[in-house]
């Protein structure tokens, strides 16, 4: 069984045919069936009764867990749900199993949760709790195992009301013969464990592992079974750590929660822009974009590096930007202006270790590409933003109104913006990605 997309084949093959990749083929011994699935199919069953839309009560409101974290809470949708499944995916090291400490040592203070490790020791996770004052809880309990069938009588025992799982790759059935990790092991236990959350109404946290493109390892069936899918991203050496919701039932997907991580755990970065900025210089190649991570707005600083290349093909690398993003707007750059980067080596990076998904950091990302390869450098109280289109136009953006609200809060003057949204004196706005460098660019 091909451990990547589970198609099932006869025989080793060193390359999947259905998903291409290589030595992702594992045997699985089958357990012998008594008889078959197929023999037995449309002779048993029983006609159901459906029910109007009119006709099902509605639920009443139910209380959520409070985290303690209240950035955290709003991605959860206002906490956590009694009966959800929350599966929370990021790099390792980053800190799931803090965060996820931090947050049991505030629910057990009203209501018993269990956290279930596969990875560490008792001894191992005492040691975290120290450190993060976690440990003179009660309510907080903690088991060493890797048994999906223990763990699913346990929640259905209506002991605990909600069930930290680290992580859902350790996990394995008895029945099944494969390695934890793999596709069935992973698939199975997850439908077990999340039958018993549902039956018993008990709210559930898988920690899961990424692969090393960042996806969540494992099949992708796991994402559609839980209820909320929540992604740690960031730099685990330094830098902010954002938590957002690329799944969510019970909320909004819009949202994120900041973190920095200190001696005492993660906590929230209660004013982002003002630490991003702190520290800025502003030299030829720093752009500061007005960004908005989920709905809040942020002021982030773009820096660009252009140099000479030493060899045949320049290069081009981007920190915390799409690289093939980047590559396109280098050719509208070249296209639409008169600078010529085809021998030039490029570098950009977005302080802080954000990753940006906003398409209005095009204009932000050129104009400092621009400025770095000039020598020219932007005012110290502008603020950038906009959509840069292949003619090299500046397309209008969302959120105009919090970005500009929030350069205002921090003493930047004015803002290089798409025309269309120029309502004020604050915003100047440009319609093309030419105009906006000789306009704006400085000796």
């Amino acid at each position: 069984m091909c451990q990547n997309c589970g198609a099932v084949y006869g025989k080793w093959s060193g390359r999947c045919e259905n998903c291409g990749e290589w030595n992702t083929l594992v045997e699985q011994i089958s357990a012998p069936a008594g008889k078959s699935v197929v023999a037995r199919a449309g002779n048993g069953g029983h006609v159901l009764t459906a029910q109007t839309m009119r006709s099902i009560a509605s639920e009443k409101a139910v209380e959520r867990l409070k985290t303690g974290i209240d950035d955290l809470d709003i991605v959860l949708g206002g906490g956590i749900l009694p009966g959800a499944v929350v599966l929370l995916a990021g790099q390792p090291g980053i800190g799931k199993s803090t965060l996820l400490l931090q947050v049991t040592a505030k629910v057990a203070e009203s209501v018993p949760v269990l956290y279930a490790s596969g990875e560490e020791s008792a001894s191992q996770v005492r040691l975290r709790a120290e450190r993060l004052g976690a440990h003179h809880n009660d309510q907080l309990g903690f088991v060493a195992t890797t048994s999906a069938d223990d763990i699913a009588a346990t929640i259905r025992s209506g002991q605990y009301k909600l069930v930290i799982i680290d992580s859902i790759q350790t996990l394995a059935l008895d029945e099944i013969t494969s390695a934890p990790g793999t596709v069935s092991q992973i698939t199975n236990s997850s439908n077990v464990i999340i039958r018993a959350a549902k039956e018993a109404g008990a709210a559930v946290v898988l920690v899961g592992h990424v692969t090393k493109e960042g996806s969540i390892a494992g099949p992708k069936v796991l994402e559609h079974l839980v209820d909320v899918v929540l992604q740690f991203e960031g730099d685990r050496y330094g830098g902010f750590k954002v938590v957002r919701a690329i799944k969510n039932r019970f909320g909004s997907t819009n949202e994120a929660a900041i973190f920095e991580m200190d001696e005492n755990g993660l906590r929230i970065v209660s004013n982002p822009s003002a630490t991003l900025l702190a520290e800025r210089q502003n030299a030829d190649g720093s752009v500061v974009l007005a960004t908005i991570e989920g709905t809040r707005p942020l002021l982030v600083e773009i820096q660009a590096l252009v140099n000479p290349t030493s060899f045949g093909y320049p290069k081009r690398t981007a920190s915390g930007f799409d690289l093939n993003r980047l590559n396109l707007l280098i050719a509208v750059l070249e296209r639409r202006t008169k600078l010529n980067l085809s021998d030039k080596d490029i570098y950009i990076n977005v302080v802080g270790g954000l990753k940006l998904n906003d398409q209005a950091a095009d204009l932000a990302i050129c104009m400092a590409i621009a400025s770095a390869a000039a020598g020219r450098r932007l005012d110290d109280k502008v603020v950038v933003f906009g959509e840069v289109g292949l003619g090299g136009e500046v397309r209008s953006v969302i959120g105009i109104d919090r970005r500009i609200a929030e350069a205002k809060k921090l003493g930047f003057k004015q803002a290089i913006a798409p025309a269309n949204s120029a309502k004020n004196e604050f915003i100047k706005g440009v319609g093309d990605l030419r105009m906006a460098l000789i306009d704006y660019l400085q000796k």
